[in-house]
């Protein structure tokens, strides 16, 4: 089944905390060391990202050639007061699913905070109220617990196990209908 999304080329509005922005090339440093944190690297697997050049070309093929493919894409999340970059969340859109799916990271430092659930729960919002997505998917190493349990606080129901292209090892599969 092909399943098409609007083109709307837009991003979850501001929370309380939180701002939401495009990644821009003056983010590749943040990029870098997230992309090789501890966290990531057991979780999320490593993305061959290790100098700053790397980061740029991740910023330009990932998220930014997403946004302008589906209008949607991993967004850099900041602190609203000040504009320190936390992490990443937004939606991806993965050729072996058939909905986006919700992903998330932060760096270690920000985590225990609630930061994750309060732009999860804003791309969500976004999804459905800008996108007019009517399902959203996520992904979790089997053994990412925290995430698996912020999944399930978002309202989203494990669906089974999923063998993801260019990923060694099953991945759980998650579901939320918006």
């Amino acid at each position: 089944m092909t399943v098409s999304f609007p083109h709307t080329g837009t991003l979850p509005e501001t929370t309380p905390r939180l701002h939401f922005r495009l990644l821009r090339d003056s983010d590749a440093e943040f990029i870098l060391a997230l992309l090789n944190e501890p966290g990531w690297l057991k979780y999320i697997g490593d993305k061959n990202v290790h100098t700053r050049k790397e980061a740029l070309a991740y910023i330009h093929t990932g998220p930014l050639a997403m946004f302008k493919q589906q209008g949607f894409c991993l967004s850099l999340v900041e602190c609203a007061r000040d504009g320190v970059p936390l992490g990443l969340c937004g939606l991806l859109k993965r050729d072996s699913l058939e909905w986006p799916d919700i992903g998330f990271a932060f760096a270690e430092r920000y985590h225990g905070r609630g930061i994750a659930f309060e732009a999860a729960s804003a791309t969500l919002k976004h999804a459905k109220e800008a996108l007019g997505l009517t399902n959203v998917s996520a992904i979790t190493a089997v053994n990412n617990t925290a995430s698996m349990g912020m999944l399930f606080k978002l309202g989203f129901t494990l669906q089974g196990r999923i063998e993801l292209p260019g990923v060694d090892e099953p991945s759980n599969l998650f579901l939320k209908i918006l």
